[in-house]
């Protein structure tokens, strides 16, 4: 945990689109622990933008993802219950593509799950996240190709 900062924190998002679905995880840690969200973390030190968030992607879901254009750049902060901020991160979301279909949520998440995006105030997924998926769902067919993409496995 990173909590109480001396500087904002350096993280990644990824924004994994299926048709009219998204990729979210179920967090099992702070901040934010308990909601769902767009898979992502911290980027460690001496890693890529890009290298971090396959990694985090691959640890919170199982899926390896071709990672496309940047989507939003924004600041998470979280004052904690004496006023003093708690958690200070600046997030870079990413559009992705899955290239693979096998989803395995890990320890930084208790579940995981594809959402309709017209759901995802059913799921309390936070305003400013529900803004940056439909800004990525409204992108034009950019660089993040959906050919040879594999099926994904049916809800159960």
């Amino acid at each position: 945990m990173r909590k109480y900062p001396d500087r904002p924190v350096v993280s990644v998002g990824a924004i994994i689109l299926d048709g009219d679905s998204v990729l979210l995880v179920k967090r099992a840690q702070e901040p934010l622990k308990g909601a769902w969200n767009l898979p992502g973390g911290v980027v460690e030190l001496g890693e890529t933008l890009q290298e971090a968030l396959a990694r985090e992607v691959r640890e919170e879901t199982g899926l390896e993802v071709e990672i496309g254009p940047v989507v939003e750049v924004l600041d998470r902060l979280h004052p904690g219950a004496d006023g003093r901020l708690e958690f200070h991160y600046v997030i870079i979301d990413y559009l992705c593509r899955a290239r693979t279909s096998a989803l395995a949520h890990g320890s930084d998440a208790d579940a995981v799950a594809w959402v309709p995006v017209a759901g995802l105030e059913e799921r309390g997924v936070s305003a400013k996240a529900i803004e940056v998926i439909r800004k990525a769902a409204a992108m034009p067919n950019l660089s993040v190709s959906t050919e040879n993409t594999p099926a994904r496995p049916a809800a159960r």
